[in-house]
């Protein structure tokens, strides 16, 4: 539902003058970013270039030195106020911070499944334990949800009996389970031998033909050139470049965005 200042038109994600330091070590410095509902984005750049600790400060796992982070209107971590001196910022109580992170579904590089639970299990544990649902309803979501993955004989294995594919299109499904405004994936098919990618993409690709907003930290070029709506180029902790993957590709605007296309594609 749309805060009542939101419109549709509204960015989903709004981001501001976001840094993060681990340390001395400044990852994120100052950026800027909106994302509009429905849109994929995929994010790509050299290792260390703060893709994935971007991702994680949009749903609150890596708490921000500076900016704000916002998700259909809601500032997340933070209650603002206005004080004498302006606007202050208060940090939200955990249990709060939970009940925006279950709004934004993120699948990981490993899978993060319970070795304990069934695949069913695995599933409907959030929507029970976080969002109060009848376990009946939950179960028959996660059903629903295992054959949009194509895993609808797998209800009853346990992880360990399911390929890694199987396993993060499980993690997709555990995702989409609590009804996410969002989904952000952190390169989620680096872990997977090379012939089980395909069977992830296409879910992935199935979401994104459905309207699912999605930001989308990858090295498949493939996904971001036919999939993306956009790609954003991280440098340093900078966005260096950012456009339709059609024109990024082709006629990169940075020198930098060209030797970078120069060493991977």
């Amino acid at each position: 539902m749309l805060d009542a200042t939101q419109t549709d038109s509204d960015p989903i994600v709004r981001i501001r003058g976001l840094r993060k330091s681990f340390g001395t070590h400044e990852v994120l410095k100052g950026l800027d970013l909106d994302i509009h509902r429905g849109e994929v984005v995929a994010l790509i750049g050299p290792s260390g270039s703060g893709k994935s600790t971007f991702l994680r400060c949009i749903n609150r796992l890596e708490v921000i030195q500076e900016g704000r982070v916002e998700v259909d209107g809601q500032l997340i971590g933070y209650q603002e106020r206005q004080t004498r001196r302006g606007p202050e910022l208060r940090e939200l109580p955990q249990s709060h911070i939970d009940r925006q992170r279950a709004d934004i579904g993120m699948v990981f590089q490993s899978f993060n499944l319970f070795p304990h639970m069934t695949v069913l299990e695995n599933i409907t544990e959030a929507p029970v334990s976080v969002r109060g649902q009848r376990r009946a309803d939950a179960e028959a979501t996660a059903r629903q949800l295992l054959a949009r993955v194509g895993l609808a004989d797998r209800a009853g294995a346990y992880p360990k009996a399911l390929s890694g594919g199987q396993q993060q299109r499980v993690a997709i499904a555990r995702a989409l389970a609590m009804k996410p405004k969002l989904m952000l994936f952190d390169e989620p098919t680096s872990a997977l031998d090379p012939e089980l990618v395909g069977e992830v993409l296409a879910v992935m690709a199935d979401l994104a033909r459905q309207g699912m907003t999605m930001i989308v930290v990858t090295h498949e070029w493939g996904f971001a050139r036919e999939l993306a709506d956009r790609v954003v180029f991280f440098e340093g902790g900078h966005i260096v470049e950012q456009g339709p993957p059609s024109e990024l590709f082709t006629a990169p605007k940075t020198e930098r965005m060209r030797e970078f296309l120069a060493k991977v594609l």
